[in-house]
């Protein structure tokens, strides 16, 4: 933390030199995208609701909500805002299904972020085992310089998931069916391509445009090349994040996947100022729409209270 706190200030230090154009253009790409992942994530839960009304606006605040709590609180705290935001505004809709559709909906970005990965792994500029396990910002640096004991305690997790699963399969007929009709839009090709998978390639295009114009903005070299790296370091950042948005990770992967394409307080001030940026920028949109949609900004109280009216509720 005490880095990724210098690093700020560095930032703040360069704060004059920012091409703000730039990034007024880059905070434009990135609303938009978040409008074409709302759209997207519309499109999936309207096939697995035929029969109800499923507003768009009304996705696209939940995703401006999930996007915004997923900026500050660690460990995707968002994804739960989103699916209760949504869950009250689908008439019939259920928290496994509404789950289900948003792993449908990552679906198409997992194959996408994988590409890249490989990509960057061609080009030999990420970096190994052995040197993750001494980037002291990485989230994940422990765990790599205890790799053994790390996959050990991996392994018994996955073992005490199985059979929690064994134990409870009978119970879990009616859940497993509601999970199911989260990926109900895929039982059409044709439908998944034109209402789903073109809002996501479209998504996938504003993120590496975005990322252009934060690189033209802090005066990193910015090209198509530079943009993928700095996806993928974003995408490894936000697979398991304990820092806000995963920023540690991120700034400990940008800072040695750049090295020596610019100075290092350059590549301080865009790593810090790009995430700073988007944390700011997020939050402030998705609490905005959580006091549109919920009246308040207590959300956790609003979560509580549905769930305890539920449970007084079921049989």
């Amino acid at each position: 933390m005490s880095a990724v706190l210098h690093d700020i200030r560095v930032f703040f230090d360069h704060l004059a030199d920012v091409g703000w154009a730039a990034l007024g253009a880059a905070l434009l790409c990135q609303f938009i995208k978040v409008g074409c992942v709302s759209r997207a994530w519309r499109n999936i839960i309207a096939a697995s609701y035929p029969d109800s009304v499923v507003r768009w606006r009304s996705v696209w605040g939940a995703i401006l909500a999930r996007v915004g709590v997923n900026a500050i609180v660690p460990a995707r705290g968002g994804d739960a805002v989103g699916l209760f935001i949504v869950k009250r505004r689908v008439e019939g809709s259920t928290y496994p299904t509404l789950a289900s559709t948003l792993v449908a909906l990552t679906l198409f970005d997992s194959v996408v972020a994988l590409c890249f990965i490989v990509y960057a792994l061609s080009t030999g500029e990420l970096p190994g085992s052995s040197v993750l396990a001494h980037l002291k910002a990485f989230d994940f640096h422990w765990f790599f310089a205890h790799i053994r004991g790390t996959l050990i305690a991996i392994g018994v997790i996955l073992l005490v998931l199985v059979l929690l699963l064994l134990w409870f399969a009978e119970q879990l007929i009616g859940f497993w069916q509601r999970v199911g009709l989260g990926f109900r839009i895929f039982s059409d090709t044709t439908t998944y391509l034109r209402r789903v998978a073109v809002w996501q390639a479209a998504d996938w295009s504003l993120r590496l445009t975005t990322i252009f114009f934060f690189l033209r903005a802090f005066h990193v070299p910015a090209t198509v090349h530079n943009a993928i790296l700095v996806q993928v370091t974003q995408s490894l950042a936000v697979l398991f994040p304990i820092s806000p948005s995963g920023i540690g990770t991120e700034q400990a992967l940008l800072l040695y996947t750049f090295a020596g394409k610019a100075a290092r307080t350059t590549l301080l001030s865009f790593s810090v100022g790009m995430r700073v940026t988007l944390i700011v920028f997020n939050a402030l949109l998705g609490f905005g729409a959580i006091l549109t949609m919920l009246r308040t900004l207590h959300w956790r109280q609003r979560v509580e209270a549905d769930r305890d009216a539920v449970a007084e509720h079921s049989p």
